[in-house]
């Protein structure tokens, strides 16, 4: 459903003359990359601002830019932003505000998470705190700042120059201007090698390539407070790495050039790790009743463990991993627990280890005698047996903290206790947060006494049926009566398809089967009146396609009996020493047409448009065009069904049946049909989806769904013009699959564009002439199912 802005009329007429102008010119690029929920948050932060009197230039700035935040990192940190702004009024002023609003979309896109980015307004705080005159020098070098630093670092520059310049002004603008020996100084001091946002995109296509599936990767400030960053961490499926890395050398500044490994290898190696965790883990393990020394143990053989199945499908995995590992000097005794669980992670990776220390070799001993790794169970056994024999050495106690594994690109190791088994459906929900609706049915006591929200919308969380009318008190009517709505289905979830990252998302959309309002039947009579010279015309072919009984067959040299006059020239043939021929029989066929067709009608919103030079709406036409097709459906016999959508996102997909494969075709049936009206938008895909559950059911041998349509699939929740279109293309694919075929009727004249590719070049019409719907739609079909 389209989202114009005069809706917005009381809210625009508060802006000023300027911004209204650039809100109008502006408005199909945030209508692309914002919803309707986030469009009228975003007209509302608008009116907040220019409220605060702090300028034209601010409101300007924030209708300039936030389309593009939205777009880089989500709207859902528009009102983050305002509220920031909003809070920051009183300290600074308004073109250091509009400052702020324009530089927000390269601060978006560099961070790159909309959790970061909320970081990023705490260190603007910081600076209006502490060093509010150097922020506006500092936002005019963002960009260069950002290119070079992460978060973490940028926090820490801002905040050395600010204890360093507290009381002199002078020394704030030319420090946060990188215009000082000593901002150049420290920012060479935090500046980063590689930053996570430079090579996202990059690192997703290589782990798609390596391992044949999608894995879910975050930035973290992993160095916010700390030069060295939080390890790589795996939660909720999704694996999270440091915004930055350094190119990693084992031996500090001496290391040969030949072995330092980039940052990009760095990043590969640990999302690698991470994956193998995720890949070959089934179970999580029980840390009950475990020393920490014990379960460190059982970490570092885990991390073997999994390493080792990676490698045995990824050769090239083993040098990877090695390279990052620290090396020791053999001939010297570990002086600590944490030294000497390095060189055991480094030997059980080595397969040529010399290692001749006793606990490490058992170890590594005891890891490759087991045959079979498939287990994490493995792991456990192997960290508890071996912790008994660290016991007798001669070592300080076990440090969490200090004596953690030195290895880089190694995760913290939470998943070994908390992961579940991996499964991509989970993966996909978890990360995408789907929410399917709970409903379930209760008493009237649990109704009166726990029920929360008794008007809540059919889009809450959790829904409570009573199986009898509900009261109220002080207004002596049911609930039902009170809101007059019609009784809903239960939901059914469908997943879609994200053309992007060429998966399924599962389960993401929410459907739900409404009742036909009804309407007066004289419009059905109306239309049958209006339409009798193409009813006429329509007779014979009906009658050619009626089923006629049996039909012979004849010429046949296998069949039922013989046919005498066949026989007789066979005869006649051979008498005269001519070949004769062999087909001598007849065969008799039962005709029938074993076909089930569904009619699937588009009701969005654009079918109450007027066709151009008439007085009558594509809703108007497709009622016709469908009062036709039913009426000859039913004198052929054909089983058929009318369904009809739209949709208002992806949680609330509408479905109509104005009539079932078991219904007769009366008259409810057509007081259905006129009251269809146009509403919403197009999620066809869902749609397709529901129709073949119903297709499924019928015994038919040939199955099709004919989609009559009036424009491309969208949807109010959708900016990307292409995604319902792959996912419409995808479902059709999948209808193929179960044997239905999927044909299209659309009246929009620029459809060739894109109706080919989603239903196949031998699989659609376009009418240019709307006005013939209804005459075309049932030849169309006759011709299609003869």
């Amino acid at each position: 459903m389209a989202i114009h802005l005069h809706e917005f009329q009381e809210l625009l007429d508060e802006l000023p003359g300027r911004a209204q102008e650039l809100l109008r010119a502006s408005w199909n690029e945030a209508a692309r990359a914002i919803s309707p929920r986030g469009l009228s948050n975003y007209i509302k932060g608008a009116v907040a601002l220019h409220e605060l009197g702090r300028g034209e230039d601010l409101v300007v700035s924030f209708i300039q830019s936030m389309p593009e935040v939205g777009r880089a990192i989500g709207e859902e940190v528009l009102p983050d932003l305002v509220n920031f702004l909003l809070g920051m009024a009183s300290k600074t002023s308004g073109q250091v505000l509009a400052l702020i609003a324009s530089t927000a979309p390269l601060a978006a896109h560099r961070v790159g998470d909309a959790e970061l980015f909320r970081q990023y307004l705490n260190v603007l705080e910081i600076m209006l705190a502490q060093a509010p005159r150097g922020l506006r020098p500092m936002l005019e070098n963002l960009d260069r700042l950002l290119s070079q630093l992460t978060l973490g670092g940028l926090r820490r520059w801002v905040q050395w120059g600010a204890q360093a310049y507290k009381a002199d002004f002078e020394g704030q603008a030319a420090y946060f201007g990188l215009q000082s020996a000593d901002a150049m100084a420290v920012l060479q001091q935090e500046r980063k090698g590689t930053l996570f946002v430079d090579i996202q995109r990059r690192l997703n296509i290589y782990m798609r390539a390596i391992w044949g599936r999608d894995f879910f990767l975050r930035p973290t400030a992993g160095d916010y407070e700390s030069r060295e960053g939080l390890k790589p961490y795996i939660e909720h499926y999704v694996i999270h790495v440091a915004d930055a890395y350094d190119d990693y050398k084992p031996e500090g500044d001496a290391t040969a050039l030949e072995r330092i490994v980039s940052a990009l290898e760095l990043y590969r190696a640990a999302v690698n790790h991470c994956a193998a965790h995720l890949v070959f883990t089934q179970t999580p393990l029980s840390m009950q009743q475990l020393l920490p020394v014990q379960m460190a143990l059982i970490e570092l053989f885990e991390d073997a463990r999994v390493e080792e199945l990676a490698i045995r499908k990824f050769p090239g995995m083993r040098q990877a991993w090695l390279a990052l590992h620290p090396v020791f000097d053999y001939s010297a005794q570990p002086r600590t627990v944490g030294e000497l669980f390095d060189r055991l992670a480094r030997a059980l990776l080595d397969p040529d280890s010399t290692d001749p220390d006793p606990f490490v070799r058992e170890g590594v001993a005891a890891f490759r005698a087991q045959s079979d790794l498939e287990s994490n169970q493995v792991s456990w056994n192997l960290g508890v047996d071996l912790s008994h024999r660290l016991f007798e050495l001669d070592l300080p106690t076990y440090n969490k903290v200090t004596d953690a594994l030195s290895a880089v690109y190694r995760d913290d190791n939470r998943a070994v206790w908390f992961l579940e088994e991996y499964d991509e459906a989970q993966v996909m929900a978890a990360t995408w947060e789907t929410r399917q609706q709970v409903r379930k049915k209760v008493n009237v006591m649990e109704m009166v006494n726990e029920v929360d929200v008794e008007f809540a919308g059919d889009d809450a969380q959790e829904v409570w049926e009573l199986p009898t009318e509900f009261y109220l008190d002080q207004e002596n009517v049911s609930i039902n009566s009170l809101e007059g709505r019609p009784p809903i289905s239960e939901p059914f979830h469908y997943p879609e398809w994200d053309y992007q990252i060429q998966l399924e998302r599962p389960n993401w959309v929410t459907l739900l089967e409404y009742h036909p309002v009804m309407g007066e039947l004289d419009v059905i009579e109306g239309i049958i009146l209006e339409h009798k010279p193409v009813i006429s015309r329509l007779k014979f072919l009906i009658e050619s396609m009626v089923p006629q009984g049996m039909q012979r067959i004849r010429n046949v040299e296998d069949g039922d009996e013989i046919d005498i006059n066949a026989a007789v020239r066979a005869m006649i043939d051979i008498r005269i020493g001519q070949q004769h021929d062999p087909r001598i029989m007849m065969r008799y066929k039962r005709a029938l047409r074993d076909l089930a067709v569904l009619v699937l009608l588009d009701m969005s919103e654009s079918s109450n448009d007027k066709v151009r030079g008439h007085d009558y709406t594509v809703m108007d036409l497709t009622r016709a065009a469908t009062v036709l097709l039913a009426g000859a459906l039913h004198r052929i016999g054909d089983p058929f069904a009318i369904h009809g959508f739209c949709s208002d996102g992806r949680h609330d997909v509408h479905y109509h049946r104005f009539k079932d494969f078991d219904q007769p075709y009366d008259d409810v049936v057509k007081a259905r049909l006129a009251g269809m009206k146009g509403r919403l938008s197009t999620r066809m895909g869902a749609a397709l989806r529901h129709a073949a559950h119903y297709l499924a059911l019928q015994p038919s041998s040939k199955r099709v769904v004919f989609v009559v349509t009036d424009g491309e699939p969208a949807d109010n929740d959708v900016t990307d013009p292409q995604y319902l279109r792959h996912d419409t293309k995808a479902a059709v694919e999948e209808l193929g699959r179960q044997g239905i075929t999927v044909y299209a009727l659309s009246l929009d004249p620029h459809a060739d564009q894109y109706v080919s590719r989603i239903f196949g070049m031998k699989n659609f019409t376009v009418i240019d002439q709307a006005e013939r719907l209804p005459e075309k739609l049932p030849m169309l079909y006759m011709s299609l199912t003869r």
